[in-house]
Order: C-alpha cells, then structure tokens, then sequence
C-alpha cells in the first residue's frame, strides 16, 4: 500500500495524525510558510510517541538559497533530529537558476548519515526532472516530495507521472499539495506513487482578538484534523 505521510507544526496536531493512522509524520514548525524545522521539544514528544518521524530542516521562509551560517545551523539541526531518535530528516537547497544545489545537500547529508531522507518541495523549482531525480538518488535520498512542479499535486500530475518513470523505483515519489479523499484515488490512478503526503488539516479556531492586535498570530494558521487523516487513510486503501 501507498504511504501516508502527515505533516504538523503543533503537538496537538502529532497526536491527531496519529490517532487518524498516519503512516508517517513529518514534524515542522509553522506550516503556513511551508513548514519549518520543528522545536526540540516537538522531536522529543515525537519519539516518546513513538510514532515514525521525520524533521523538517529549514531554518527560514522563502527560497531555498542557503549560505555558510544556514549549513551551521542546519546541521545542528539534523544533529537534534538524531538525538531524539526520529527517523530521519527532510532536506532541501537550490542554486538560484533554480538547480539543486549538490555541494550544500552533499554537507547536509553526510551530517546526517544513518537517518533516512527526503528531498522536500525545493525539488519543484529544478528545471530538468531527470537530471534532479539522478543527483537526489546519488546523494542517497530514499524519497521526493513534489507537487510536479504546480501549485498542488492534481495539476501537476503530468510531471508527477514522468518522475516516476524517471525513478523507476529506486526512489520513492510522494505527491504532496493539495490532495485529500476526494481526489487522492485519482492520482494513484495516474502515477505510481510510492507515498501521499499531506496536513489533512481545518482552518484553525480564530485567534484571539487582542493577541491578534498585537501582532501575535499567524494568518492562515490550520489544524490537523483526525478524521480528515482517517478519511485519505481510506480514500487510499480502495485504490
């Protein structure tokens, strides 16, 4: 079967995806910008879970243009993700014409040696398929997650077809953005996708008016959702 990979920023969420049956989780701090790299003490909740984890490692919004004070801190980091026992980490860095940036993925994976490995959404501003897919497998990433290079999964089926044909099962292509019960059958109709991912989330409740006032909250904030988990969970299992 298909995978199911959840990403949460909130303990509340970690504990939510998984009651509803995640396969897996990926831990982050602030997914309105894309997930960041989660706090110490989501990791540690993660492992006393004992729910299969990954981190996200990004230490900042926007692009994925890093310099030497981003590898420092990345790789503490990583080193954070192995101290609380998680599984493995989730790694991105790109050139600015758009190409992964080998040499800084290079730095970052060996620091990681011995956890597992995703190449995040960085891998959706490359512009040649082949060519990102043979440098992730190279480096020894075991999964991709990409939307197909469009705003969510669905558009991009076109590109998330050919980078499976592309891997040809020597890594795993994870479609994320966008995908819920309601279409996620198709797209595993049309690719040959080794894993979803997904927030299967709520708009949250709304923020408290004077915190908001003061510039305290966040726009676009959102909440796992158990039932919504479960709901893909199963949407999944009758392809």
């Amino acid at each position: 079967m298909t995978l199911l990979e959840v990403c949460v920023d909130t303990a509340a969420g970690l504990f939510a995806a998984h009651a509803g049956g995640a396969d897996r989780i990926e831990l982050c701090s602030s997914l309105e910008l894309g997930g960041l790299t989660p706090s110490p003490g989501l990791m540690a909740l993660a492992a006393e879970t004992g729910v299969t984890a990954r981190a996200m490692i990004r230490p900042r919004g926007g692009d994925f243009l890093f310099g030497p004070d981003d590898l420092a801190m990345m790789k503490a980091d990583i080193a954070a993700a192995r101290h609380y026992g998680l599984e493995g980490v989730v790694l991105g860095a790109s050139r600015p014409d758009g190409r992964l940036d080998r040499d800084f993925l290079s730095a970052l994976v060996e620091t990681a040696a011995g956890l597992k490995l995703t190449l995040h959404r960085a891998f959706d501003l490359v512009p040649d398929l082949g060519e990102a897919v043979e440098v992730a497998i190279a480096l020894g990433f075991d999964t991709i997650l990409t939307s197909g290079r469009r705003t969510s999964a669905p558009l991009g089926l076109p590109d998330l077809a050919e980078t499976c044909r592309i891997a040809s099962g020597r890594i795993s292509i994870m479609a994320g953005a966008g995908i819920s019960a309601a279409n996620v059958e198709s797209l595993l109709e049309a690719a040959p996708l080794g894993a979803i991912h997904g927030s299967c989330s709520r708009p949250a409740a709304p923020e408290n008016t004077h915190a908001a006032a003061l510039g305290f909250t966040s726009q676009g904030r959102r909440e796992t959702d158990a039932d919504l988990v479960r709901a893909l969970k199963l949407a999944m299992a009758k392809k």
